[in-house]
């Protein structure tokens, strides 16, 4: 069977370094970050007290108060960058088949404040059960997908993909497949998260997973850099709409780039730690290589998972060095998450737009933060450190991990 091509059309944007993918490239290029303290909530007896949150949100600007209400902030996120990427790819709406459209959308957590607040309020009242007929509806993983398939009408697959911090790179990869072998012609794929609250940063903190450099915490995501002690949370959005070829060429469609090729893999090893030699890292990257057609000299760009935790660092270094061999030594390579924080289940969707955003450029968005080489790291790596570097870059791989072991990459083509 002869699979079909499959092509990036429109893009969209909603991260702590911009609220539309303009501004977000923008930043991204300029090394901004992403990091304050924590509006959101009190945090000040919280062992962490900043965070990567949207700038300047007001749901007010995108939703009607009423509307706004029955949606939590992630599925609200969802609905912002599809829009924005639906008016991207220049679609007509009323021209396509609906039949063969559709939306799989990735959340590592789903609608986590609507939880707690609904728990909370039943917590301190008299036990009797006043819960909000809205709470299930706005608090389930999969209700993003839900809503931007009744936004647009979209009648083909509609589903959520849930693997921690992989969840949207796994929603890109599916709705790749659905596309390749025929059965749909638009996909509107990527993954939003909004974790940044009482429950999420206090989860967090109580696993030592992330940073606790309050007195710095511009700085506090460090990938690669020694003195690195976990991930800044974040929160957001963003969203891809993948076309087929030809259904794409037909309509004169802006195309950014080409999807070439994906792959999954799990560790098996622990809940939360990475395998200390990169295992499932290392068969994930050939996977994704090997679907793409290409040998590993071929990739020029990694957008890496790179979270700035001790462990997860190290080990996905060590698999980069196995797969890509000498060829390592010639790569770019960023952890943008440096700057964004960790997005959690949107982390892949926004770091592949990163990933297409270089192919379109020619320029690698930087690893920001880094004040002294670890000595458990190969430091003759390029890992473009604190300043965006010009390269040609033809194919681009991006690489997500999530707790429990689940690895996604893909692979962007120039066109």
């Amino acid at each position: 069977m002869e699979f079909k091509r499959v092509v990036v059309t429109g893009l969209g944007a909603l991260t702590p370094i911009g609220n539309t993918f303009a501004e977000y490239k923008e930043s991204l290029f300029a090394g901004v970050s992403g990091a304050n303290l924590i509006t959101h909530f009190n945090a000040e007896k919280f062992k962490t007290r900043f965070a990567c949150e949207l700038k300047n949100y007001d749901p007010n600007k995108y939703f009607d108060r009423k509307e706004a209400r029955k949606l939590d902030l992630f599925a609200q996120y969802a609905l912002i960058t599809s829009e924005e990427a639906i008016k991207d790819s220049g679609l007509n709406l009323e021209s396509i088949d609906h039949d063969r459209a559709g939306v799989i959308w990735g959340s590592g957590i789903g609608g986590l404040l609507t939880f707690y607040e609904e728990v909370t309020a039943y917590a301190k009242g008299d036990g009797t059960p006043r819960f909000s007929p809205f709470f299930i509806p706005k608090m389930i993983a999969d209700i993003a997908a839900g809503h931007i398939s009744m936004k647009y009408s979209f009648r083909g697959p509609n589903y959520a993909t849930v693997s921690a911090c992989a969840s949207s790179t796994h929603a890109l990869i599916e709705s790749l497949m659905h596309i390749r072998l025929g059965k749909v012609d638009v996909m509107i794929t990527g993954g939003s998260e909004a974790a940044i609250n009482d429950a999420g940063m206090g989860g967090f903190s109580s696993m030592q997973a992330i940073s606790t450099r309050n007195d710095d915490f511009k700085t506090a995501s460090r990938p690669f850099d020694a003195d690195r002690d976990g991930f800044v949370m974040g929160e957001g959005s963003g969203c891809l709409i993948l076309e087929e070829y030809e259904h794409a060429v037909r309509r004169g469609a802006k195309i950014y780039c080409e999807v070439a090729g994906g792959g999954m893999s799990a560790d098996a090893y622990h809940l939360t730690a990475p395998h200390p030699e990169g295992l499932g890292a290392k068969n994930v990257m050939k996977y994704a290589l090997k679907d793409a057609g290409i040998e590993p000299e071929a990739i020029d760009y990694i957008n890496v998972h790179g979270t700035s935790t001790p462990l997860g660092d190290i080990a996905e270094t060590l698999a980069i060095k196995d797969v890509f061999g000498e060829h390592a030594y010639k790569l770019s390579i960023s952890a943008t998450k440096s700057m964004t924080g960790h997005l959690l289940g949107a982390a892949g969707a926004i770091e592949s737009i990163a990933a297409i955003l270089a192919i379109q450029n020619n320029k690698i968005p930087p690893t920001i933060n880094h004040f002294t080489d670890d000595p458990q790291i190969d430091n003759k790596m390029n890992f473009t450190l604190n300043t965006a570097q010009d390269k040609v870059v033809n194919y681009a791989l991006n690489n997500t991990f999530g707790f429990g072991g689940h690895n996604s990459s893909v692979i962007f083509k120039k066109i």
